[in-house]
This record gives C-alpha cells, structure tokens and sequence, in this order.
C-alpha cells in the first residue's frame, strides 16, 4: 500500500526526471522510482490535479493519459510543469529550519552519517545565513534521549547485551529485562529498538521514548539464527492471528482512530461515523482507548469487553465524585 506521503515523493522526483528527458517508459521511471508499473499510473492520474493555486485548465499539469491505456505506447510524457525543473529556494525561515534539524540530527547520527549531515550544513551555511543566525541547544530531555538512543545503538554495534527499564503503558508501570539488543528501526515516525527480550521469551520492539533507562552490560547477545530480519513493509505490529478482535462503533469525531491503529476491518456509517475491527492484545489496552474516546466510541461485540469497560468507567466516576 503506497501512503500519500510516499505519492508525493515519487511526484516530486518523477516530474524533473520526465521533463528532462522529455518521455520515458513507465516501467524504465517505475524501476528507477523503486514501485510498480501499476502504482506509477495511479501516481500520473493524481498528477493532473495538481498545479499552481486557481484550479484552472492552464493552471494544471498536464500528463498523456492516453498513453498509459492499455492500448497505448506506454511512454510518460508530462507537459506545463516547467516550474518544477527549476532549482529549489529556500527562504531563511525555511533554511532555519533545516538546520535546526541536521543540527538534531547531528545529535544522534552514527560516524557513518556525520560527514553527509557536516557537509549539508556546511552548504546551507555558505547558501544563506541561517547557519549563522540558528543557535541550536537541545532541552535536556532530550538530550538525555539522545545519549540513550547513542548508547543503545552503541550496545547494538558491540553486540552486547542491554537491562533495560522500560514503561508498559498498558499497565503503567515500569518494567526491567535484560534484552539481546538486534537493531535500531523507525516506523511511522518513531524510533524502536528490536530485541530479544530474555523476560518475554521473545522478540519485542521497545520504543525508545519509553525506555526509562538501559545500561550496557559485559556480557555478549546470544545466537538467535531462527530470528529473521524485521520486515517493516506491513508495519511495525501485526497482532497474532489469535488476538481477539473487537468491533467498535466510532462517532465521527473518533475515526481517526482507523488511521491511528492497525485495523482489520472498517465499515462507514450513515452518520458519518465508523465501525471498525481491531486486533486486542492487551483487555487494558482497549479499555484504556476506549475511556480517551468517551462518548464517542462503544462496542459492539465481543460482550466482555464492554463489561469491562463499564466497570472501569463506573470507577472512574466513583473517584471523581469522591475527589470532588
């Protein structure tokens, strides 16, 4: 499944390419863009859509689609987007502000890395003078999150293993393990850390805004052949096949909730709401949901989870009306 930031991406870079070669294939732009034939056809039919602000025939770019019918040769050709070809400016506000993020970065890159994200700023610098004017000091939080995440990674290339304290939401409480640290990953914006987890028996991914603290141990990760590399192409959580599945009944205001979680199933409603599937792992976890979405959510099945989310809100209450 190809998400709209990755569209635009694709857009971005395909319309240069076309445009200063004139036409190519689509299956030559589709292997160089890394996606498919059919994906990139979906992408060029966004495409005529977009252009400069006003809507009007001459305002949009144009793309032959007629070309990419069955029946057609095949060949992209993009016209009334000269615009594109034209090199990128930043204004100093814009300049700023990718120097405070290499800056950042810079915080947590690997020795690998550093000598991109130096000389990135060191042309933006000579570009402009937000390299000048940009004084970057790290709250301490996070940099305290920056040294964790330097001395998990750290542990990671030693091969070493790490006792972590981390934060389970779920239960809210802090939790400590010693863990076979695999690799460092990002997933829909966030940073985890892939291990094997000695407490759970198991492969786990800990976010690292949750770890509390990790300290690197003397002693070497042990050998784990029948693990395989983390795919990441589905997402970063696929609950097992034998979770339970609830189904919810969100007002429109809670629908944001399907594109928040993993969902198996969705369903629109005439009111504009939604009625959703979801995989439970943890009983808490949804009771814990569904009391932030309160009034806007219920269950419709299974029955015990709305039992259990009655009891819970019917506590909630009593303490509220002690406290006050």
């Amino acid at each position: 499944m190809s998400g709209a930031r990755d569209q635009v991406a694709r857009l971005l870079a395909l319309v240069p390419m076309i445009r200063s070669r004139g036409q190519m294939h689509v299956e030559e732009a589709a292997a160089a863009l890394d996606t498919t034939p059919g994906q990139l056809v979906n992408d060029l039919h966004t495409l005529v859509f977009c252009g400069w602000p006003g809507l009007f025939p001459g305002d949009l770019i144009e793309v032959d689609l007629d070309a990419l019918e069955a029946d057609g040769d095949g060949m992209i050709r993009i016209d009334n987007a000269d615009y594109l070809t034209r090199p990128v400016r930043l204004s100093p506000a814009e300049a700023s502000a990718l120097v405070v993020a290499l800056r950042t970065l810079r915080e947590t890159a690997d020795e690998a890395t550093m000598p991109t994200i130096d000389s990135t700023l060191a042309k933006l610098s000579a570009a402009t003078e937000a390299g000048d004017e940009v004084d970057l000091r790290l709250p301490e939080q996070e940099r305290e999150q920056a040294d964790l995440r330097r001395r998990i990674g750290d542990a990671v290339d030693r091969s070493l293993q790490l006792r972590l304290v981390y934060h389970v939401p779920a239960r809210d409480e802090d939790t400590e393990r010693t863990v076979d640290p695999l690799a460092l990953v990002q997933s829909e914006g966030m940073a985890y850390l892939d291990a094997w987890c000695h407490s759970a028996g198991g492969r786990r991914a800990f976010r690292l805004d949750r770890v509390v603290s990790a300290q690197v141990l003397d002693s070497a990760v042990a050998e784990h052949p029948d693990v395989p590399p983390l795919d990441l192409a589905e997402g970063l959580f696929r609950p097992s096949p034998q979770a339970p599945v609830a189904t919810l009944r969100l007002a429109p205001d809670a629908r944001w909730v399907a594109e928040y979680y993993p969902v198996r199933a969705t369903r629109d409603l005439p009111d504009g709401g939604l009625e959703v599937e979801l995989a439970v792992a943890d009983e808490r976890w949804l009771t814990r949901l569904l009391l932030r979405l309160a009034p806007h959510a219920t269950v419709v099945s299974p029955r015990e989870f709305t039992d259990s989310f009655l009891a819970a809100a019917t506590d909630a209450l009593r303490l509220y009306d002690e406290a006050t």
